[in-house]
């Protein structure tokens, strides 16, 4: 509601200010008329004969007409009410005393109209000065008091950053009224700014003053009004602020605002998208922009959080088509769909098709001829694969078998698998396949003038089915959040950084390797939602419990980036590093097991899943929490 009253109010400002000229001349001179009507009601006591009215009509038009003249003469028209001061009022007088001598001179010697009251000439120039310095004061005061009333119902926001960005955040704020903003003082730690004010709101000293700000002036919430500030800085200021409990809200980086400014519409709640948000990447985009452009490119899984990213970031390089493959009808339409409306100069093609299917694989790489393939479909809930092993051999390791063999058949020039860190000693029947799928890929590259690549990360904030999205519905629903154990830790990513670092390290790969993305330090699940709860205006464990439920089936309490028999190997590039195998299966033993793992399939034989596996990844450890 208040959202639909602002935007009135702004349609409405807008429509005014667009004829504002137009708007106060009609105004002046209905003041002049007005002045004009007083002065003869005054000279004759408010009884007046036909004769004066006549008078008044007769010579009215020429008053308007020399008022008028000499109102445009003095700029009066191009003021804005609301800012009018000592200047306007004296631009006012010398006006409205130059139009009545020049109305006094015309009427009484050019007309020779010597029965027109002179008393009127002196009433007519007093009353038309009140008149019309009046309503502008009126107008100034009666804003005053709007802003001084609605400074009682308003929020008082302490803002961090008294730069250019604070500066265009507190004008904006001040002067539209609707805004439910009311600045109480800026935090800025050049030592130079701590005294001066920033119209009229104070600057009150360096953050390390910020408990003392708080406890003075006792802010709803605090504005980081620092756009070019570094992720790291507000993860700095973030922690800073933790303890007071306090609503967070932040501006758009520099690079989302357009024009350079900035305004009370662009502020947004600070997200843990913020908090673990890493400073951008230096990439050689050029070499992606070489490795994609002009080719055709399929893209599994296509509807999928991992996917549907790789899928907006590869249409920007200009490939000649790009193939989306998904099982699920509804994700694959919502991202045609919303590639389709960027309207990236693509050609797009949409295949609802699954990747067990060896006939249908063969009927997409024979008609499309993908040259470059990312495999990014797979089953990836670790509790859900659990308690549904089948699916996930059938989906993670004949899927990606079916797909590295029609990749090599056909001639493709690269593919590249998304993996996983669940991969690595894996707990999991998830982890589990996907360690066989990178052992597929390394063994296809082995016998293949295709190149396969393996590209290994955790989890990607944010993504189908995450913990945040777990969170948030919780959150939503006034639910307590529940977490697996106080010490669980992952690695987390966001999509837009992961998928980058995919494409570069699929544009630099030579074959055979697995490229690991660098995911900094692992973060406690527990720490990720109390921060949830404050960034969403709650105290942890009073206004929002956090439960403890155990470990799921198959989770580990932390996650690992390489395996134990695995030879870290440096990149060029700082974020990405290469896990060398000590010893992968050999291709008929690989195959061997895989067929062993169909016939399993084919006779629903789930327990004869688990050993089947752990004879082709022997440090399988089922169930088991590595700490």
């Amino acid at each position: 509601m208040a959202r639909i009253t602002t935007d009135i109010y702004r349609a409405i400002s807008g429509v005014i200010f667009k004829n504002r000229r137009a708007i106060i001349v009609l105004v002046h001179l209905l003041q002049v008329v007005v002045a004009n009507y007083l002065a003869f009601l005054l000279r004759f006591e408010f009884v007046l004969a036909p004769k004066y009215f006549n008078i008044f009509l007769l010579y009215l038009p020429l008053l308007l007409v020399i008022r008028l003249a000499f109102f445009l003469l003095s700029g009066l028209y191009k003021d804005l009410w609301r800012y009018s001061g000592v200047n306007e009022l004296l631009r006012i007088i010398i006006s409205t005393t130059m139009g009545s001598a020049a109305f006094f001179v015309i009427v009484r010697y050019l007309f020779g109209a010597t029965y027109y009251p002179r008393s009127i000439f002196i009433l007519d120039w007093l009353l038309l000065i009140m008149i019309s310095g009046g309503s502008r004061l009126f107008v100034k005061v009666f804003k005053e008091h709007l802003r001084l009333k609605s400074q009682h119902s308003k929020g008082k926001v302490l803002i961090i950053g008294a730069g250019d960005a604070g500066e265009m955040i507190v004008r904006d704020m001040i002067n539209n009224p609707m805004y439910s903003y009311l600045p109480v003082g800026f935090i800025d730690d050049n030592p130079h700014k701590k005294g001066l004010s920033i119209h009229g709101i104070p600057i009150l000293g360096p953050l390390s003053m910020i408990g003392m700000a708080i406890e003075k002036y006792r802010p709803d919430e605090i504005l980081i009004a620092i756009p070019s500030a570094r992720h790291k800085t507000i993860r700095e200021i973030y922690e800073l602020l933790k303890p007071f409990n306090l609503p967070i809200k932040t501006l758009p980086g520099l690079s989302s605002i357009l024009d350079g400014t900035v305004s009370v519409s662009q502020i947004k709640p600070l997200s843990l998208q913020d908090l673990l948000q890493r400073d951008q990447v230096r990439t050689d985009i050029q070499s992606v922009k070489d490795y994609i452009r002009n080719r055709s490119v399929l893209v599994t899984g296509a509807g999928g959080s991992i996917g549907s990213e790789l899928c907006k970031q590869i249409a920007q390089y200009t490939p000649s088509n790009l193939i989306l493959l998904d099982r699920y009808e509804n994700s694959l339409f919502e991202i045609d769909l919303e590639l389709k409306r960027r309207g990236d100069k693509t050609d797009i093609s949409t295949v609802v098709g699954d990747i067990r299917d060896v006939d249908s694989l063969e009927y997409l790489f024979s008609r499309h001829r993908p040259e470059i393939v990312f495999h990014a479909a797979a089953h990836k809930h670790v509790p859900l694969m659990e308690f549904n092993p089948l699916e996930a051999v059938k989906n993670n390791i004949f899927g990606t078998r079916n797909l590295v063999e029609a990749a090599s058949r056909h001639n493709t020039e690269s593919f590249v698998m998304i993996s996983t860190d669940k991969a690595v000693n894996p707990t999991s029947i998830m982890g589990a396949t996907k360690r066989v799928a990178e052992f597929l890929t390394i063994d296809m590259n082995c016998r293949s003038s295709t190149r396969f690549t393996t590209v290994r990360f955790g989890n990607v904030l944010g993504s189908n089915g995450s913990v945040v999205h777990v969170f948030s519905e919780q959150l939503r629903r006034g639910l307590p959040l529940t977490v697996t154990h106080p010490e669980i830790v992952r690695y987390f990513m966001l999509m837009p950084e992961a998928v980058q670092l995919v494409l570069i390290a699929a544009a630099s790969s030579e074959g055979g390797e697995i490229f690991v993305l660098e995911m900094g330090e692992q973060i406690k699940i527990v720490d990720l939602a109390e921060n949830l709860i404050r960034l969403s205006g709650f105290v942890p464990y009073e206004d929002v419990k956090i439960e403890f439920i155990g470990l799921r089936a198959g989770e580990k309490l932390y996650e690992e980036l390489f395996d134990e028999s695995e030879m870290v190997v440096a990149t060029s590039y700082e974020k990405l590093r290469v896990a060398v195998p000590d010893k992968i299966p050999s291709t008929d033993m690989l195959m061997a097991h895989i067929s062993s793992l169909e016939h399993i399939a084919s006779s629903n034989s789930v327990d004869d899943i688990i050993p089947e596996i752990q004879k082709i990844v022997p440090n399988f450890k089922l169930n088991g929490v590595r700490s």
